[in-house]
């Protein structure tokens, strides 16, 4: 496993949603369970530049398409995104920031949903989740739903951290 996910939880997720303003439950555990799923809690962080990048596996194409298409219209929340990258390595080198700043990569994630506008599962139906993520996340066909739930019950559920 990578990380601790009390830690991931406790100290970066959590803290995250709520700089953004957006924190719930539901987002939270959302977040959690995505980084179980792409990552493993963060035991890989590169896949393939092409395919993703960091503890949640986000590849440089969406990455753009989240700056471009979405946070180029809320100008107030590019801003907070923007304020959580490193002043230097952001712009030398922005799709680095996925695998090296947890912070900010957990923004982009929380983007990457948000800019969909539909409504979060509850906080406690797992497999309500996993579509969710398949849905407006991971709709690569490799990408499995009951993969998801796997890793969810796992690395999150045996660790005690569920919501």
């Amino acid at each position: 496993m990578g990380m601790c996910p009390s830690e991931l939880q406790h100290l970066v997720i959590r803290p995250t949603l709520e700089y953004l303003g957006e924190h719930s439950l539901a987002a939270q555990t959302l977040l959690m369970a995505t980084a179980a799923m792409e990552s493993e809690l963060g035991f890989h962080l590169k896949s393939d530049q092409s395919l993703g990048l960091g503890v949640y596996q986000i590849s440089p194409r969406s990455h753009q398409y989240v700056w471009n298409q979405y946070l180029a219209k809320d100008p107030d929340m590019a801003s907070k995104v923007r304020g959580l990258a490193s002043q230097h390595e952001f712009l030398m080198s922005p799709h680095h920031e996925l695998a090296t700043n947890l912070r900010y990569a957990t923004a982009i994630a929380w983007m990457m949903y948000k800019r969909k506008g539909k409504t979060l599962p509850a906080v406690d139906d797992i497999q309500g989740m996993a579509k969710f993520w398949r849905r407006h996340f991971h709709s690569r066909p490799q990408a499995s739903v009951d993969t998801f739930i796997e890793r969810y019950n796992r690395l999150i559920i045996q660790n005690n951290l569920a919501a």
